[in-house]
């Protein structure tokens, strides 16, 4: 799953390419990843519902379509894992990738329910053509989600909404955020008696650190991933905040997925480029 700087980095490059087109039309042939918030409703389709039915599907794709279209991009925002696309008439477009999702931006024919991509390249890719939702921008690109899996979700509705949903809420302290001190994250930490990887990875804990980052923070600090947080000396606490801040921002200043990120932050370390 896209972590912290996996996130930050398409929300950088979203920034560069999108803010001020407007979005004209969207398709999906998978409306089960779509919700649509209003002042007194949430439209969704349950986890659970393996065959929903096809007039439901339809009502909510209908009503995500006519929340977005016509509406003007007017930011980028990361929230812990989540794309927060900032949209005119005062909307808001959270999508948060899970484990296979990632946008691309290019242009397709779609047709019959086939996404085929009209230049040669990366668009191509295996890994890049299992979309299954679009929105068409007002200069003639898409920008398209691919997910494998089919985890991803889009929500859409007014701002005040979308940011007090639970999900937004209940998120910890971004651990790159400058008031993020290490005061804060030994009192976050020091207060669990469960396994330090679990309090990591615990998004209402600190947001947006999962299993890789969560493992490289902890093996750099020598603490052992199965010790209660809560009998973790101070001084390893120190360490663990600052391996945090060094390996996370490496990673966003890398532009990498993660894996080539602790590769290369490894190599670096060997050349005695400290962590702390």
């Amino acid at each position: 799953m896209p972590e912290l700087p996996e996130v930050q980095t398409v929300v950088s490059q979203l920034q560069k390419e999108i803010p001020g087109l407007s979005i004209r039309d969207v398709w999906s042939d998978w409306p089960k990843i779509l919700q649509v918030v209003s002042h007194d409703s949430h439209l969704k389709i349950k986890k659970a519902a393996k065959k929903p039915a096809v007039k439901k599907l339809n009502a909510l794709f209908q009503a995500f379509k006519d929340d977005v279209s016509g509406k003007k991009i007017q930011k980028i925002e990361r929230k812990a894992k989540n794309i927060l696309i900032y949209l005119s008439d005062n909307h808001l477009l959270l999508i948060h990738q899970k484990m296979t999702g990632h946008f691309l931006i290019g242009r397709w024919d779609v047709a019959k329910d086939k996404v085929l991509a009209k230049t040669e390249g990366a668009l191509q890719e295996k890994v890049n053509s299992f979309i299954h939702l679009i929105f068409y921008l007002s200069d003639g690109r898409m920008l398209a989600l691919s997910d494998m899996r089919k985890f991803a979700k889009a929500v859409v509705g007014p701002q005040d909404k979308i940011l007090t949903l639970p999900e937004i809420v209940k998120l910890g302290p971004d651990p790159l955020d400058k008031s993020f001190k290490v005061s804060k994250f030994k009192s976050l930490i020091s207060r669990e008696k469960r396994k330090i990887k679990q309090v990591l990875m615990d998004q209402e804990i600190i947001s947006g650190v999962g299993n890789i980052y969560s493992d490289e923070i902890l093996w750099w600090a020598r603490v052992n991933p199965a010790m209660p947080a809560n009998i973790i000396s101070d001084e390893k606490i120190r360490l663990m905040y600052n391996i945090m801040k060094k390996i996370l921002r490496f990673a966003i200043t890398a532009r990498r997925e993660s894996f080539k990120i602790i590769i290369k932050f490894t190599e670096e370390k060997e050349k005695n480029v400290r962590a702390v």
